[in-house]
C-alpha cells in the first residue's frame, strides 16, 4: 500500500506514514477509539469515512505520549493476534 505496516498472523493491526509521513494508524474498535479520542484528542483523531467509523484512527506521531500511544498499539495488536497469544501478553514486557 506504499507505507510501512504492522501485522501479526499476517493481519495489519497499525501503519505509518498514513496519510502522511507525520501520522500513523491503528486499528481499534469503536469504543476504544472514543476513548483515546477523547482522552488525547491532541493525537488521536477517526479516520475519515467509514475506517474511522469501524475504529481506526490516525494517531499524530509527533504530538503523541508515549504511554497512550503504546496503549493503543496494544490494544490494536491483540485485536490481530490469535487469542492464545493476545492471552498471554503482558503489558510493559
Amino acid at each position: 500500500m506504499g507505507h510501512p505496516d504492522f501485522r501479526v498472523r499476517g493481519k495489519i493491526f497499525a501503519t505509518l506514514a498514513w496519510p502522511d509521513a507525520g501520522w500513523g494508524m491503528v486499528k481499534l474498535t469503536p469504543e476504544e477509539q472514543e476513548f483515546f479520542v477523547h482522552a488525547e484528542p491532541g493525537t488521536f483523531v477517526p479516520v475519515k469515512g467509514g475506517w474511522g467509523r469501524q475504529g481506526n484512527t490516525n494517531v499524530r506521531l509527533k504530538a503523541g505520549k508515549q504511554a497512550p500511544v503504546r496503549s493503543a498499539l496494544v490494544a490494536a495488536w491483540r485485536h490481530a493476534a490469535p487469542k492464545r497469544v493476545a492471552d498471554e501478553f503482558e503489558p510493559g514486557s
